[in-house]
């Protein structure tokens, strides 16, 4: 499957991709989505989950019939004033920036949180989670916010996104769930009030 990129208004994705999946035959592809990103947020000394759109104003969707599937995107009503309007492209998603974007996304299409171990000095020692596939690729750390700065290549063209990320001090913290930027179910790890996170690296450290 090719993967391919229709840019459309920021906020409007969820419903751009619905409406393909609802009008165009599923024959002509693989998979229509929107990539989002889970980033920890701390507030008044608790600690909130946020679901947040990776790429605003990008849908996904994969084919191995580009030009069946664009002749038939054509005739989709919001694509169509979209074009119109000159508001939507259909472009091309190289190769290994596919590869790149299955390895940090889970199978849900989002890119969760991931922990990180430091030495107290700002130097990172372990990484697990989606970031341990592009740490080379890390440009800079804000513990802080609880976030880091990737690198990355998407349609030829260099981007950088933030990627949430949690400390050991945030393990024995409860997490709940805030915001979340469309409809999709929340984990579940995120519906039981106290559940606690990363307990299995801390044992992995401690061990």
């Amino acid at each position: 499957m090719l993967w391919y990129v229709l840019q459309t208004r920021t906020g409007e994705e969820e419903k751009l991709a619905g409406m393909i999946r609802a009008l165009v035959p599923g024959n002509l592809y693989g998979e229509c989505f929107v990539m989002y990103q889970e980033q920890l947020w701390r507030r008044q000394q608790q600690n909130f989950v946020h679901v947040k759109r990776v790429f605003p104003g990008y849908v996904f969707i994969t084919s191995k019939e580009p030009e069946a599937l664009f002749f038939c995107l054509k005739k989709v009503p919001a694509m169509a004033k979209l074009m119109a309007d000159g508001d939507c492209c259909f472009l091309s998603v190289e190769k290994e920036e596919a590869a790149f974007l299955k390895k940090i996304m889970n199978p849900d299409h989002v890119i969760v949180l991931s922990y990180l171990l430091t030495d107290g000095k700002g130097n990172i020692r372990k990484v697990s989670g989606p970031l341990k596939n592009c740490v080379q690729q890390i440009v800079r750390c804000r513990y802080g916010k609880r976030h880091v700065l990737v690198r990355l290549n998407l349609l030829g063209e260099e981007k950088t996104i933030l990627l949430g990320i949690i400390l050991k001090e945030d393990v024995c913290e409860e997490l709940r769930y805030g915001k979340v930027e469309a409809g999709i179910q929340v984990p579940e790890q995120y519906q039981v009030k106290g559940k606690k996170v990363a307990e299995n690296e801390t044992k992995k450290e401690q061990g």
